[in-house]
């Protein structure tokens, strides 16, 4: 099953919900950010080298305590990269490996479209301001556009004074909000590559990661059930 984490603006840690969510599903963890990537990397074909025709999508995995799929960092990398080939790339991991999780780009460009396109289903990230509410809002046409069903928002980063209208998100957007708590692990999770599942299994973060992993299984029986359909909702 493959799963997009996207969400319209930046800097609102979809990486971080990619990272921790694949680390609950056992799942390869996809930097498909071809500019701006933000897994950690390291020596190897990467994404980049994939996209390119230079490697096998198997032989850029790259396994830990989360497996993942890097990017590449250099400008040359990413304009050798054949957006094109990723939806091939996306599934010759799942069909490997069972389930991928897709790190998307910000923003609503052509990158963000190919992994929206080929996943089952998608999980939105937003940041708790209100101001910010409303990129998440146009991902989640994008996502429509694309038949990809919504298992979840992710509202990362929360305070308990943040005034969230929760309800009327859940009520427009079709799909369960859960709150990720402001914690300082959750945020070092990414570069000390240590899921906060395993870092701190009894905290909120963990558990709302936990609840997450869930809600992709239900899905993933569910579409099992229609036969290999798409995922249209959830």
């Amino acid at each position: 099953m493959i799963v997009a984490v996207a969400g319209g603006k930046g800097g609102v840690g979809k990486t971080t919900v990619a990272y921790n969510l694949g680390a609950v599903l056992d799942a390869v963890v996809v930097d498909a950010d071809l500019g701006m990537a933000d897994l950690p990397h390291s020596q190897g074909p990467d994404l980049h080298d994939v996209l390119a025709g230079r490697a096998d999508p198997m032989e850029a995995v790259r396994h830990g305590r989360v497996s993942l799929l890097p990017c590449g960092r250099s400008l040359a990398g990413a304009r050798a990269a054949d957006v094109s080939r990723l939806a091939e790339a996306l599934r010759t991991v799942a069909a490997r490996v069972g389930d991928v999780v897709v790190d998307c780009p910000a923003g609503l460009r052509a990158d963000v479209g190919v992994p929206l396109a080929v996943a089952d289903a998608c999980v939105l990230v937003a940041s708790p301001r209100r101001f910010a509410l409303a990129d998440v809002v146009r991902t989640r046409e994008l996502a429509r556009e694309l038949d990809a069903g919504l298992i979840g928002v992710v509202l990362n980063r929360t305070a308990a004074d943040d005034d969230v209208p929760a309800d009327a998100l859940r009520r427009t957007l079709g799909a369960p909000v859960s709150a990720v708590p402001a914690d300082p692990r959750v945020g070092r999770s990414v570069d000390d590559e240590r899921p906060v599942a395993s870092a701190a299994p009894d905290s909120a973060a963990a558990e709302v990661f936990r609840s997450l992993g869930g809600r992709v299984r239900t899905c993933k029986r569910e579409r099992r059930g229609r036969d290999g359909h798409s995922v249209n909702s959830v």
